[in-house]
């Protein structure tokens, strides 16, 4: 979790022979529209600050062909924050702000290491938290400084606020529909899942 690991993994599959870079996982929703479950294809990912990263727009029309009829699908920007949004209110401010549909904290920086080293890159991301859904006090308080989920702060915080366990549950169940569209997903287009042939600048991202 986070863009420090993220990089680093990215450049590890490169130095290993990797050609093409896919940002895989889960996102948080941004656009009211997108709800738990939903597909998201970004045409581009961005942070707060540098420029947007176009992903490849031949990979990205192949593998929705491949799951068009499958599954809901949808498209737009991704933002890539260093820490999870985790309120309503914060949601929707960076809609507002960023003109962003979902938000995750890993894809631009692997976008940044296929672009460095002339790659094709997307980004495959499912919703699980929707645009009015706030995260749970506790998950957020249990995050450390990098992203990371520290199990022991999370125990210690239900401890103290075992109210917050039936938000957490539901984030749990939400979860796992994300997990299971990601699974289905890669059964429904593991071919696609691989970059097209292409040659001129399709295959430096644009």
């Amino acid at each position: 979790m986070g863009g420090a690991a993220a990089a680093a993994g990215a450049g590890a599959l490169i130095d290993a022979g990797a050609g093409a870079l896919v940002s895989w996982g889960m996102a948080g929703g941004l656009d009211p529209s997108l709800t738990c479950g939903r597909i998201f294809l970004p045409g581009e990912v961005s942070a707060t600050d540098g420029a947007p990263i176009a992903t490849s727009r031949r990979w990205r029309e192949h593998l929705s062909a491949a799951l068009a009829l499958r599954q809901p699908l949808a498209g737009g920007r991704l933002l890539t924050s260093p820490r999870a949004i985790a309120s309503a209110a914060a949601k929707a401010a960076l809609f507002r702000e960023t003109g962003a549909a979902a938000v995750d904290m890993e894809s631009r920086a692997v976008a940044q290491v296929a672009l460095s080293h002339e790659a094709p890159f997307i980004a495959v991301r499912v919703i699980v938290d929707g645009a009015s859904d706030a995260l749970p006090a506790a998950v957020s308080e249990a995050a450390d400084a990098n992203g990371q989920l520290r199990v022991g702060r999370l125990m210690a915080r239900m401890l103290l606020a075992p109210a917050e366990l039936r938000s957490l549950l539901r984030l749990a169940r939400r979860y796992s529909t994300a997990n299971r569209v990601l699974a289905a997903v890669a059964r429904a287009g593991h071919h696609a899942l691989r970059a097209p042939a292409s040659g001129g600048s399709d295959a430096s991202l644009s």
